[in-house]
Order: C-alpha cells, then sequence, then structure tokens
C-alpha cells in the first residue's frame, strides 16, 4: 500500500466505482424528478444566468420542475414571460426558489442566499477561490449540502468547459471594446479597427497565448489588424500559431522586444493568467507612461491583479479611466457585457448536466460515474473534499473518492 495518506484507500474505491454494465443499467433506470431552483443574481453587475427558456422547457418536458425567481433572466434580455411559456414557475419570494432540491446560479452564494437554503441541497455555481470568505465556506458546510463550483467542470476531453467557453468570449469580446475606444465616439483617436486599402492596419499586441489570446488574436485577425502575441511559453505560443492557421508574430517575453511592441501599438490586450494567485505584472508604468497619445489597453487580467502597473479595476458603469492619455479598460466581469451570449454558452453546459442528474437517479450516482463532475465537487454532503479550499483556510478535507464508496 502507498504510504500516502490517501492513495491506497483512494485506488480501492476507483476499482470499486468500475461497476459491471448491469449495476450500472440499474442505476439508469432510477430516474429522479428534479426540483430546480434559479434565484435572481445579487452579485455587482451579473448580468448572467444559468438557463436559456428553451432549456427549462427541455428540463420540463423530462419531468422536471424549474422555479425562477421573477426578474432573474431580465438583464440577459429573457422575460418572466419567456420562462412560464416553457414551463417554469415563476416565484416572487427569493425564500421559495431556495426550497428547490438544486439551487442553480452564476455568482457564489452570499452568507443570505446560504441562510435560506436547505440541508442536503444541491448547490452548483462559481466559487471564485480568490474571493471566498471564510464565514461563507463554514456556513455551507453547517448546511451539510453538496456543492459543485462550475470553475472546474471537465468536459470529455478534459478541458475546464465554462472556463473555456467563458475564456472564448472575452477574447473576441475584447478586441470589439477596443475597436469602440479607438473611436472618436469615446474620444479616442479615431481609428478604425483593422484599416482598408492603403491604410497601415491597426497595430493590436496581446499578452497572454491561452483561449482568451487565441481569441483576440483570431478576431483581430479577422477585422484586418495587426497582430503581436507575447507569452512566457513556447509551447503555448506554438499551440496557438497552429491552431489559428495564420503565421501572426509570437514571441517569449523578451523585455526590450515587448517594451518596443507597448509603445508603438495602438491597442494592448493583457490576458495572461496565474494558476493560482496573482497574475505576472510585465508591463511597468514607465513603460505605459510611452505609449501613444489615446492607445487602448484592455486588462482582461484584472480580476487577478492586472497584467500592466497602471491597471485599476473599473465597472460596467465606469469602465473606463485616463493615465498618461492612455484609455485603460479593466472591467473584471467582461462576459456581463454580453450576457444574453454568455447564457447561451453557460446553458449549453448545465442543461445536459441536469438531464444527466435526472436520468442517473441523483447527484450522487452522477458524480460515481463522471469524473469531470466529481473534478468539481468542493463540499459533498457537509464534508470539504477540496485540497486548495482546505489548505487557504486551514482546514481538514476528507478523500471523495472514499465518500462516495461509502455512501453507496
Amino acid at each position: 500500500m502507498s504510504s500516502g495518506k490517501y492513495t491506497g484507500f483512494s485506488d480501492i474505491a476507483k476499482q470499486a466505482m468500475m461497476q459491471p454494465q448491469e449495476s450500472m443499467l440499474e442505476v439508469k433506470n432510477k430516474k429522479n424528478k428534479l426540483y430546480i431552483g434559479i434565484p435572481k443574481e445579487t452579485s455587482f453587475q451579473e448580468n448572467r444566468i444559468a438557463l436559456t427558456p428553451l432549456s427549462v422547457a427541455l428540463l420540463v418536458n423530462n419531468g422536471h420542475e424549474v422555479m425562477l425567481e421573477s426578474n432573474a433572466g431580465k438583464a440577459a434580455n429573457f422575460l418572466n414571460n419567456h420562462y412560464s411559456e416553457q414551463g417554469a414557475q415563476i416565484v416572487f419570494d427569493t425564500k421559495k426558489v431556495y426550497e428547490a432540491d438544486i439551487i442553480i446560479k452564476i455568482a457564489p452564494p452570499t452568507l443570505q442566499e446560504i441562510e435560506m437554503m436547505k440541508p442536503g441541497q444541491i448547490l452548483i455555481s462559481a466559487l471564485q477561490l480568490a474571493t471566498l470568505k471564510a464565514d461563507c465556506l463554514h456556513a455551507l458546510l453547517n448546511k451539510k449540502v453538496t456543492a459543485l463550483c462550475f470553475e472546474n467542470l471537465l468536459d470529455e476531453g478534459g478541458c475546464l468547459t465554462v472556463i473555456r467557453a467563458m475564456s472564448e468570449i472575452v477574447g473576441a469580446t475584447s478586441i470589439l471594446i477596443a475597436a469602440e475606444y479607438l473611436s472618436n465616439v469615446f474620444e479616442g483617436k479615431g481609428l478604425m479597427l483593422g484599416g482598408i486599402t492603403g491604410v497601415p492596419p491597426t497595430e493590436i499586441v496581446i499578452l497572454g497565448a491561452g483561449t482568451v489570446g487565441e481569441y483576440a488574436a483570431r478576431t483581430a485577425l479577422a477585422l484586418g489588424a495587426e497582430v503581436k502575441v507575447f507569452d512566457p511559453s513556447i509551447y503555448k505560443l506554438r499551440r496557438l500559431q497552429n491552431n489559428i492557421g495564420n503565421r501572426v508574430f509570437t514571441s517569449v517575453v523578451q523585455p526590450i522586444v515587448l517594451e518596443k511592441a507597448i509603445t508603438t501599438c495602438d491597442v494592448a490586450i493583457g490576458a495572461i493568467r496565474a494558476e493560482d494567485g496573482r497574475s505576472p505584472c510585465i508591463v511597468s508604468e514607465a513603460t505605459v507612461s510611452r505609449m501613444k497619445p489615446n492607445s487602448v489597453i484592455i486588462d482582461v487580467s484584472i480580476d487577478q491583479g492586472g497584467c500592466f502597473e497602471t491597471s485599476e479595476v473599473t465597472n460596467h458603469t465606469n469602465p473606463v479611466f485616463r493615465k498618461y492619455d492612455v484609455i485603460h479598460y479593466c472591467v473584471p466581469n467582461i462576459a456581463s457585457r454580453v450576457a444574453r451570449t454568455a447564457t447561451y454558452a453557460l446553458t449549453n453546459i448545465f442543461a445536459p448536466i441536469l438531464l444527466d442528474i435526472g436520468e442517473q437517479g441523483g447527484v450522487k450516482n452522477m458524480i460515481w460515474q463522471k469524473s469531470g463532475i466529481r473534478d468539481a465537487v468542493y463540499i459533498y454532503q457537509g464534508n470539504l473534499t477540496n485540497k486548495h479550499v482546505a489548505e487557504r483556510f486551514s482546514l481538514q478535507y476528507k478523500d471523495l473518492d472514499l465518500l462516495i464508496v461509502s455512501n453507496r
């Protein structure tokens, strides 16, 4: 047996989870009727909603019941009648929504929302570990809920499916935002992003060759801009080149080369993410001060501190500020700017999961069978199961595989 604390027992648990097909078929036949609650988001400028009316119709047609708090979808331009016409029950009392067996929402629950939850409930929402507070975590543990954070949901290919979808949206949208602030309407340079025949193209520098950087580059190239991509990882740069199919300027982060590119560009996009903690700040205030007047900075990484030393958090109401005559756009939740598109992307992920929970006879069976769902569980029946959360708050955690097997 391994000397690790859980390794040996966890391996045994995983072997036990490899059931005969006959057993799996028996589980599948025990379908559950789900009672799903969708509360209205209270988080500042969170405009997205987890399910569209057509996804609600799909769930209702499969025998499930959906309760929606009044106007929960209004910010994404989905009205109450759109949901009620598809079979959702519209409720005006927030507490009534939290009587459902499954709560699905976008932002992490607040203390007030956790108080309305009932013991043993299932919660599907964001976790946002960087801003998670100890009192909220303890409140969830005391409610003995099973909580899944959608940031950690994995698809069949092992990709973080929600993160990928939102990153695609944010990458493309960041270029469209830059196009707005280059125009005269927003007191920019008066440039059309991309240019036309006989006019030099707009120069765009993208920091980061991940999903955000890739989709920003795709959009910028499609509009005719000249694109330069910087990233510390040669592997990510090569992957971006292969995925895009076009030869774009790529470079590892060489300070002299980067500084020259930043000080001569029209738009700089900051999209370097950190695995844990703060994103690397790779553009100094001195470099920003030498950028051309009315240039635009879009710092997508601002929720992790930002890639530019001059970045400060803004919001959708007051999205920009000027420093050294450079326009800074530093809104953390760019996806909420296009809330309807983001909602469509989310519902494509969440609706099949909810259907599977019903088909498999409950969330326990769903977790039992799908490793991509297991990775998203951070609380199971009141037990903390996420190592990173436990380490941050100096708490003990339990091995999820063992908990599942012991409850079979």
